[in-house]
Parts: structure tokens; sequence; C-alpha cells
């Protein structure tokens, strides 16, 4: 599947220049705040970087003759496996062909994303790595504006600026329910963290709901914790749910790390899984494998995502959406 982009021009201090009606050393006084100008001749000259969507270039000329080495990766978390493991394929082929990875953090806030994107297109990266499809529209703005290759990771329920590669969060939510279902779970509920923060998890939690609905076996109850995922959160927000509907027969959570804090909650209690509570995770990381029973999960194809990302970027691929699917790991807690 490919979608139409075309590459604008990066924005240049000359047009800024033109669009705030000023030369271009005024422009360059007022973005590196030195020398004189009226607080008149700011508002213009900001409100012109606003509009055009520009970013300071930081290493001025110094690439325009040689081409940019550098791709920057604008990523959601390293807290667990996942970032990393993408961060992993892509340094590999990046390092094979004369790249330099560079990467900042956003902890799931969309307006954090928006600065760090900025922050790295000031050093006029060859490319931009960025999770899943939500984004600000300053972000959209100024990733538009760059001139330079946006590469959308982990998901594909949506429209891709440019280069994307991952798979479909809706299905994997959606192949979750059905697994469930045609084991025989009818009381199923949910364990989460911030949806609204981490887009592609509510993504996955939308099309496991519709899945159960469709199956006359609506959610029955779900437990969603402030802050990012951990095991920790995982065992709290089980405890909470079967304190307040302890006839559950199965449950779903966000990710793996979810679900094996769901999974120590059982042991504690003395729950039998799966015979009295299944538990279901998300992403198929090697510490669900290793577990005693080893978890019921969909593998994500994290590594896959970051080589297929970086060989589309080092060899200047045109346009394209690459969908990598995902794996049913049937494990032993469902």
């Amino acid at each position: 599947m490919t979608v139409e982009f075309k590459h604008q021009p990066t924005v240049t201090l000359a047009e800024v220049a033109d669009a705030a009606g000023v030369g271009e050393s005024t422009v360059s006084r007022v973005l590196r705040n030195y020398g004189s100008f009226s607080e008149k001749t700011r508002d213009r000259v900001m409100a012109a970087v606003e509009r055009l969507g520009y970013v300071p270039n930081r290493i001025a000329g110094t690439l325009a003759s040689t081409g940019s080495r550098l791709v920057a990766f604008v990523i959601p978390s390293l807290s667990n496996i996942v970032f990393p493991d993408v961060l992993r394929g892509a340094s590999a082929i990046l390092e094979e062909s004369g790249y330099q990875a560079v990467f900042s953090v956003t902890d799931y806030d969309s307006q954090r994303e928006e600065a760090l994107a900025a922050a790295m297109l000031a050093w006029r990266p060859a490319a931009v790595m960025l999770a899943g499809y939500e984004h600000t529209d300053g972000t959209l703005k100024i990733l538009r504006a760059s001139g330079c290759r946006i590469v959308e990771l982990l998901d594909l329920d949506g429209a891709a600026l440019d280069l994307a590669v991952g798979f479909s969060n809706l299905a994997a939510g959606r192949v979750s329910a059905e697994f469930l279902l045609r084991r025989g779970y009818r009381r199923i509920g949910y364990v989460g963290h911030d949806l609204n923060r981490d887009t592609r998890a509510g993504k996955r939690f939308s099309g496991f709901c519709a899945t159960l609905g469709a199956g006359d076996a609506p959610l029955a109850d779900r437990e969603i914790l402030a802050g990012a995922s951990s095991v920790e959160n995982g065992r709290l927000g089980l405890e909470r749910l079967l304190a307040r509907t302890p006839d559950l027969d199965a449950v779903y959570f966000s990710n793996d790390d979810m679900a094996l804090g769901g999974y120590f909650h059982c042991l504690a209690r003395g729950i039998s899984i799966p015979s009295q509570l299944a538990i279901f995770g998300y992403n198929g990381l090697d510490i669900g494998r290793a577990m005693p029973q080893p978890l019921s999960t969909i593998r994500t194809p994290r590594v896959a995502t970051g080589k297929i990302a970086a060989q589309l970027v080092v060899t200047n691929a045109p346009p394209q959406v690459v969908d990598l699917g995902f794996e049913l790991i049937e494990g032993a807690t469902a």
C-alpha cells in the first residue's frame, strides 16, 4: 500500500524575513534574542515563524553540500523494552550505512513531542522517526515543513505523513478478544494505563471492546490507572478490578508489563491461572515466555520495525506503508 506524499522544501530564513517584512539579519537577531529590535518587530517575526513552521538551523549551512547523516527518534518511553528494541533494530542498519541515531523521550506527552521534534529538526536530520500517527497540529506543521523524511512507527490505523512501518493496533485488540471468546470466556475485564496519552493502547482497547460486544460478551469491567504502564500498576490494577468484580473469568491487560503484575497478584492471592482467571497481554516480551506459565499474548515485530524503517530511510524509498503484522501467542495463561 502506498500513500501520496510530496516533500516540501525546507522553510528558509529568507522566507521568514519576507513574510515578516524585515531583513534576514533582523530575523537572525530575534531568533537568537541578541542585538536591537523592537517588540513589534519581534512579534512579526515570531508570527511568521509560527505560520511557516520554520525551525532554526543549528548547524548553519554545514550540511548543505554533504547531506545530514543524523536520524532522529522521538519516542514515548524507555521504561520497557519495546522502544529500545525498535532502536536496536534501526541502529544496526543505520550504522552500517554511516548514519547516526539520536533520540529523545516524550513520556507520552504530545506537547513534549512537539517541542522535542522541533529541537531535533533544528539539527536538520536526514529523517525523523516517531511513534504512531497522533501528533499535535504544531508537530504536523513542522514535520511537513522540514524537508526531511518522516517515519511513523508501530501503528497503521490512520494516514501516514510519508513512511510508516508497523501493524494495526485495532486488529491486535480484535484478535485478542476473538481468542478469549473462542476459549469460552464471557466475563472479561480490562486493566490498562492512561489511554489518552498512549493512543496505540487506546486503539487496541477500542478494537477489543468492539469485538466483545459483537460476540454478545460486552466488557464486564475495567480499571485504568494514571501514569505509565508498569508491573506494579498491573498488580494494583488487577487487585482493584477483582475487588469490584470478583466473578471475572479473564482479564486483558494493556501490555505484558501490566499482565506480569496481574500474574504476581494471582500468585500472591492463590488464584489459579487459567482455571480461575485467564490473563492475556500484549507485546510478546521475553519475560512472558520465561514465566512458569508462558504468557498468552500478542507478539509484535519491534526489532523488525526498526530495521525496515531504517532501510527505507537509507535507500531513500518512495512514500509507503509497510504492514508487518503480529503473532498470536497462545501461551498457558488463557
